[in-house]
């Protein structure tokens, strides 16, 4: 069998590989003569040894397996390059710290290793991050509801209340920030926002209907799911002002509940991860199948993640 035509084509095949991208970026000749285009990885620089082929040598599978095997590490060393990411030097020392994310934590293991990363001027928050076997598209796998945590969020809460009558005077004795009526509505359509939650009795609500569109993005719309729909309003004032949270399922089937700030105590951001927990599982929706809890993490507002052992956190009745 004549080898001439193959070392030929072979031979160019080193020579596409060791050249710039100038040239890797055209086409090339085959053996049949029609012009192929380079591989879109082989499209960047690459410098590689020179690969010395003798035209009256024959070429062997030695040969093709070798140029095989340089395009495949010419491929994987740039994919490699890519990913790589400048860290800074915070970023390197929390790696230090931290163990991987997939090895899965005792809860007041991953709590107090989170608490030693909070390395930010500010106090940073403590973060729950769950992954839900559940698929929001369906309306049976909906979770969405409140929790009081017994150690509060040590965050300060704006609280505004639309009502009328004697609740605008219980309003006020529970500690809001803002209570109205009429004026309230209009002042909100006006662009007032200075809160960060607002309830509203169910006599309010066609009035608070037409504020949909501005607060409807916010997610300070009042929903009875959200218990800021309420006949109780001096009771749900002081939830709220006590450490009341809302979570909600979001459009990928995940939870973020904020538990706690970095300089709590170990003991009692456990007791409030816990009621999370516990709640979330009181409020299984109806249409879950399969595995409820896939995942969960602890951090810090500005910290890596740790994987939290589910079973481990179920399985401690009083904290």
């Amino acid at each position: 069998e004549d080898v001439e035509p193959l070392i030929r084509f072979r031979q160019r095949e080193a020579a596409m590989l060791l050249q710039p991208s100038a040239m890797r970026c055209g086409a090339f000749q085959g053996r049949s003569g029609v012009a192929s285009r380079a591989p879109l990885a082989a499209q960047m620089p690459v410098r590689r040894p020179m690969v010395s082929m003798s035209a009256a040598a024959p070429v062997t599978d030695e040969d093709v397996e070798l140029l095989q095997q340089m395009e495949m590490d010419a491929r994987a060393k740039q994919q490699m390059q890519r990913r790589e990411k400048p860290r800074s030097k915070r970023y390197k020392a929390m790696q230090v710290k931290v163990v991987q994310r997939s090895v899965e934590l005792d809860p007041t293991e991953a709590i107090r290793m989170a608490r030693s990363t909070a390395s930010t001027k500010f106090t940073e928050s403590m973060e729950m991050h769950a992954r839900m076997g559940l698929d929001p598209k369906f309306s049976d796998q909906q979770l969405r509801a409140t929790v009081s945590l017994p150690k509060g969020t040590g965050k300060e809460l704006r609280v505004a209340v639309l009502t009328q009558g004697d609740n605008l005077r219980l309003a006020q004795a529970a500690g809001a920030d803002v209570w109205g009526s009429d004026d309230l509505v209009d002042k909100i359509a006006g662009g007032f926002m200075e809160f960060d939650k607002l309830i509203a009795t169910p006599d309010m609500m066609p009035k608070v209907a037409k504020l949909g569109r501005v607060l409807g993005p916010r997610g300070l719309m009042p929903n009875p799911k959200a218990g800021t729909v309420t006949t109780d309003v001096a009771g749900t004032v002081k939830d709220f002002k006590g450490g009341k949270v809302e979570y909600r399922l979001d459009k990928a089937g995940n939870l973020h509940v904020l538990f706690g700030k970095a300089d709590f105590k170990e003991e009692d951001l456990l007791t409030n991860l816990k009621a999370i927990q516990e709640s979330i599982d009181s409020n299984k929706p109806p249409g879950a199948k399969g595995v409820y809890w896939k995942s969960m993490y602890v951090c810090t507002t500005m910290g890596p993640s740790l994987k939290v052992s589910v079973s481990s956190l179920a399985a401690i009745k009083k904290v």
